[in-house]
């Protein structure tokens, strides 16, 4: 596996393809996606992704190339969703009009029809409460709207994610992966092909939501049909934002942003997009080893050449000092992401908070797991226990209710 956000999962990293039936679709969500991404961070324009290189840990005042490219997708949604505090969330249903198969509740002869939309948001929190326990928990917080519109999302990115790492997965093209994303073009547009595009389509139709985060987590897709090597970090930071940074930019328009934070909206982006790498980076260390059982390597190999090992090493799965000390460098990398996307939670509505810091704490308890288990990510896989779980729960929502 190494990967696999969202609330909220990678590629065809075997160590998260298990063949559930849910009866929406396939199987259990890839760790990506595991928990919704979305806070925010401090003030200021530049890209949410610090500079941990092995050594130095001082942001980069430089983008790269792939920062870039991310960064014009996190504007885009930013502008959208300034505009959406005033008019869009108006003119945006007007403009992409609701599904109307599924959507409207017509009434004739003094009959009100079937509220078929309804049914389709109570199935998306049933799926929710299902595969993400904790984050449904946190979402019963929230307006019913906002519940409601996080679960369509939530049930869309397990459904993108299963193409290549369900039960059907070694049948998926690209071509399907095209009719997918021709699919999302029409759901964007008010024609919802089942209950669960329905959903969605309403969704899209009252929050400022942008489609490009969703046709990018379809690349991250494509890029699981050919690719298993990554030789730089910069190209492993752009896999990473496509299959789980995104799912923070699909959900801040929906989780709100608290009327009183006086952080820009571009810096809540980002805060999102560095739980989304966080959450990624860390299902990439904990699933080394059965990566590498399929042959699949998600560690920058210019990085590994470095520390004195090579992708042999890897296959042979031995923990050394050499990869203890590799090991470590990477695990701070993605505490580094975590701790920014931490400093945003505040910014978040307050009603929002729980559910991402939470799932923020929890997640970053597998860097833990990992350290506990003297590094060996090739042969033991490094979790985190219900009772830490449980525990960390109330110190999340006390911390949340303060919003700090």
């Amino acid at each position: 596996m190494a990967g696999s956000s969202a609330a909220v999962w990678p590629a065809h990293h075997a160590s998260c393809r298990r063949h559930h039936q849910p009866s929406y679709s396939s199987h259990l969500p890839r760790a990506r996606l595991l928990l919704p991404l979305l806070p925010p961070r401090r003030g200021g324009a530049s890209l949410a992704r610090p500079r941990a290189s092995l050594a130095a840990v001082a942001p980069a005042v430089v983008r790269t190339a792939s920062e870039e490219a991310v960064y014009e997708v996190v504007l885009r949604q930013a502008a959208l969703v300034r505009e959406g505090r005033g008019r869009v969330a108006r003119e945006g249903a007007a403009r992409r009009p609701r599904p109307r198969r599924w959507a409207e509740e017509k009434e004739e002869e003094g009959l009100r029809g079937w509220g078929l939309l309804g049914d389709a948001y109570d199935r998306c929190g049933e799926v929710c409460a299902e595969y993400a326990k904790t984050f449904y928990l946190g979402t019963q917080l929230m307006t019913p709207e906002r519940r409601k519109a996080v679960w369509a999302i939530y049930v869309w990115c397990r459904r993108t994610d299963e193409l290549v790492d369900g039960p059907n997965a070694n049948y998926i093209t690209p071509t399907a992966l095209d009719r997918w994303e021709k699919r999302l073009e029409d759901l964007f547009e008010g024609r919802p092909y089942d209950m669960y595009d329905a959903a969605l389509s309403d969704t899209v139709s009252k929050f400022p939501v942008d489609i490009q985060p969703f046709k990018d987590m379809i690349e991250g897709m494509r890029l699981d049909l050919w690719k298993s090597r990554y030789r730089t970090f910069d190209e492993l930071y752009l896999y990473c934002y496509y299959v789980a940074g995104t799912v923070g930019l699909m959900t801040v328009p929906v989780m709100g942003i608290a009327p009183d934070s006086k952080a820009s909206t571009e810096s809540v982006y980002n805060a999102a997009l560095a739980l989304g790498i966080a959450n990624q980076l860390t299902n990439i260390l904990r699933d080394v080893g059965e990566d590498a059982r399929r042959g699949r390597i998600y560690l920058p190999l210019d990085e590994l050449a470095q520390a004195g090992l090579t992708e042999d090493d890897i296959f042979r799965g031995k923990v050394t000092d050499k990869w203890r000390r590799f090991m470590k460098g990477q695990i701070q990398r993605a505490r580094l992401f975590f701790d920014e996307a931490e400093k945003g939670v505040a910014h978040l509505d307050s009603a929002s908070r729980w559910p991402v810091l939470a799932s923020l704490w929890l997640y970053r308890q597998i860097l833990d797991a990992i350290e506990a288990n003297d590094y060996n990510n090739f042969t033991k896989r490094a979790y985190v226990g219900k009772a830490k779980k449980l525990l960390s729960l109330p110190v999340a929502y006390a911390r949340a209710a303060v919003g700090s």
